[in-house]
């Protein structure tokens, strides 16, 4: 399984429009082959700030299934023009992990 972080960066005021245009793109990274899991955290420290987390099966399922397909067109023109800075987008493998899993 392979971590995919995100920190993004949004403008406060537009960050309930944000949210909402973030509730109809899930769907499209959700259809992808070897997606597993996506959470979307909104920071409590910094306004605007939220983190994103993609579970996928491997580094491919994301570096190309999802960012080489029709689909990823679409996550962009809905999603990319909310962030300023643009993220850096990192993978991580797990090395250790601690406590349940619900």
């Amino acid at each position: 399984m392979i971590l995919e972080h995100a920190v993004l960066q949004v403008d406060p005021n537009r960050s309930a429009e944000f949210e909402e245009v973030f509730d109809t793109a899930r769907a499209i990274v959700a259809a992808v082959p070897g997606f597993i899991r996506l959470q979307l955290s909104q920071c409590m420290e910094v306004r605007g700030q939220y983190l994103l987390l993609v579970e996928w099966e491997n580094l491919e399922a994301h570096t190309v299934g999802f960012r080489e397909s029709v689909g990823y067109e679409r996550w962009r023109r809905l999603l990319h023009h909310f962030y300023d800075p643009f993220p850096v987008v990192e993978h991580y493998e797990s090395v250790a992990e601690v406590g349940s899993v619900e």
